[in-house]
C-alpha cells in the first residue's frame, strides 16, 4: 500500500493502522469492509493522498479524522484540546469498577480535556451526578461539543465548569460529598523529548507540569482529599517515572488510604489510586 509506505518513510508509528484508518474514513466504511471497497473514484483518491501527506508532515491522525476513541464512545478532537491516549481508558475502567454498587454517584474529573473520563462515566453510568473542570478556553469549547454531541445521543448531560484544579477554593461546594475523583493532568517534565504530534499540536499547557511534572499533581491530591466522602476513590493518571512519587504523595496524606499503583497497556506505571478513609 502506497500510505503506507509513506507514512513508514515519515516516521509515523503505525502506518499501516493510520492509512487504513484514513482510507476507512474517505470512503465512509469501517476499517474492516476496506478490503471489500473494489471500485473508488478519482475524488476519493485524491483526497486521501492529501490526508496521507498530512499524516506524514505528522498532523495527529486524530485530527485528521476528527474524532478519537475513548472506551464505549467518541470524542471530537482538534487544534487546542489534547487527544485522548488509550491508556486512559484503564484509567476510566478502575474509575467505573470503583463505583460498583453505589446509586446515583457523585463524580469529579479534574482537567477535563475533551471531556473524555466525565463523558464515558456518564455514559456507562447514566444515574451519576459527574462534574467536569477544565481552565482552558479552547480545552472548554471542545468539551462543551463533546458533552452536547453526548447528550444528543441519549447520555446523562455532564456538569461543566470553567475553574482551575490547584485553586485550593474549585468545587469547594462539593467538599467530604464525591464518591469518585478522576484526572488527567498535564504531567511530562519539561526535559522531556516527545513525538512531533504531542510537541507541534497537542497543547503546551496539556502535557508538560512543570520541571518534575507534578506541579498540579500535587494540588489535585489536595483537592482529590477533601473533596471526597469517606470511602470514595481517586484515580490520577502520571508520568511512568512517577511510579513512585504519585504513590507517595497520595500516602502522605493522612486522610488516604489503600493507595496503589497501575501499569498501563506496556507495563509501565501509568496511574495511581487511594480511597478516603472511613466508611459511606
Amino acid at each position: 500500500m502506497e500510505a503506507e509506505r509513506i507514512l513508514r518513510a515519515a516516521g509515523v508509528g503505525s502506518p499501516r493502522t493510520d492509512a487504513e484508518l484514513l482510507a476507512a474514513e474517505v470512503l465512509g466504511v469501517s476499517r474492516g469492509r476496506l478490503a471489500l471497497v473494489t471500485l473508488v473514484d478519482t475524488a476519493v483518491i485524491e483526497k486521501l493522498r492529501d490526508l496521507v501527506r498530512k499524516r506524514a508532515e505528522r498532523i495527529p491522525l486524530q485530527h485528521l479524522l476528527g474524532w478519537a476513541p475513548a472506551g464505549a464512545i467518541t470524542v471530537g478532537v482538534g487544534p487546542g484540546v489534547f487527544i485522548p491516549r488509550p491508556e486512559t481508558e484503564l484509567l476510566l475502567e478502575w474509575g467505573l469498577a470503583a463505583l460498583a454498587g453505589i446509586e446515583k454517584p457523585v463524580v469529579v474529573d479534574l482537567c477535563t480535556g475533551s471531556g473524555v473520563l466525565a463523558l464515558g462515566v456518564a455514559h456507562a453510568r447514566p444515574d451519576a451526578i459527574v462534574h467536569a473542570v477544565e481552565r482552558e478556553s479552547r480545552a472548554l469549547a471542545w468539551v462543551r461539543k463533546n458533552a452536547d454531541a453526548r447528550v444528543a445521543e441519549g447520555d446523562t448531560p455532564i456538569r461543566l465548569h470553567a475553574g482551575d484544579v490547584t485553586d485550593p477554593a474549585t468545587l469547594a461546594d462539593l467538599d467530604a460529598t464525591v464518591d469518585l475523583v478522576l484526572c488527567n493532568p498535564p504531567y511530562v517534565p519539561l526535559a522531556t523529548r516527545v513525538e512531533p504530534e504531542v510537541a507541534e499540536h497537542d497543547p503546551f499547557e496539556a502535557v508538560f507540569g512543570g520541571p518534575d511534572g507534578l506541579d498540579v499533581i500535587r494540588p489535585v491530591v489536595t483537592t482529590a482529599a477533601r473533596l471526597l466522602r469517606p470511602g470514595g476513590a481517586v484515580a490520577i493518571e502520571h508520568d511512568d517515572t512517577h511510579g513512585e512519587a504519585v504513590p507517595a504523595l497520595l500516602a502522605a496524606r493522612r486522610v488516604l488510604t489503600d493507595v496503589a499503583d497501575h501499569p498501563d497497556l506496556a507495563g509501565r506505571p501509568r496511574f495511581a489510586t487511594a480511597r478516603r478513609t472511613g466508611m459511606r
